[in-house]
């Protein structure tokens, strides 16, 4: 591998938990080289750093590898040159497991129905709203679900949310969960999430081509 001055994250726009890795870094002042990845043509340095294939993975200068959101979350936090994030306690970590396996689960399913027969769209919708009511639940009694101000646990849950509420757009506007509509809102419209979302080229090999070099956020 050639020598690297800036942690390298492999990223693709859309994906969430590559989002969620992109709020933190963002939330945390923390610098990379962004290498925006298309994901039916991976890069082999992608592949070579890990094997599964998936993004984000986080290269650090002296060579770790960081293959989990969550882990660069983790990162972020303990480098972060701002206090604008903070630990996440094991009753959030434990909010965070069941969005990432049951809640995705059923996300997974809602958004590709076709590709599920067993049980129909609306199914999988309900399934799915297990989750969603309880976090308009805890939003009914505070504004964020950490508390009094957004932090881990809303960085690494909203992307998912947003991912389930474009499935339907016209359902979710309409379904009764007011609060978790005012609480994802609130992200979708912030200025840190316009620079998550910002548009880069495909990352190519070749430095000449594809999206270059690009120090993500530049500040």
């Amino acid at each position: 591998m050639t020598q690297i001055n800036y942690p390298i994250l492999y990223s693709f726009r859309r994906c969430p938990y590559a989002m969620r890795s992109r709020m933190a870094l963002i939330l945390s002042g923390c610098q990379v080289e962004l290498r925006e990845v298309v994901l039916k043509h991976k890069p082999a340095s992608l592949l070579a750093y890990s094997a599964k294939g998936t993004v984000p993975v986080l290269v650090l200068p002296d060579g770790q590898v960081i293959e989990q959101s969550v882990e660069i979350i983790d990162w972020a936090l303990a480098n972060s040159k701002s206090a604008r994030l903070s630990p996440a306690t094991p009753s959030q970590l434990a909010l965070i497991e069941y969005n990432d396996h049951q809640f995705k689960t059923a996300l997974d399913h809602y958004k590709y129905f076709d590709r599920f027969p067993e049980q129909s769209q609306s199914a999988y919708r309900a399934q799915g709203e297990v989750f969603l009511s309880q976090l308009e639940q805890i939003l009914s009694q505070q504004p964020f679900l950490a508390g009094d101000q957004a932090d881990y646990l809303d960085i690494a849950i909203f992307p998912f949310i947003r991912q389930f509420s474009h499935v339907d757009k016209a359902w979710f506007e309409q379904a009764n969960y007011p609060k978790l509509q005012q609480w994802l809102n609130g992200f979708l419209t912030s200025d840190d999430f316009s620079l998550a979302m910002k548009k880069f080229p495909a990352w190519s090999e070749d430095d000449n081509g594809g999206g270059g070099v690009v120090i993500y956020p530049a500040y």
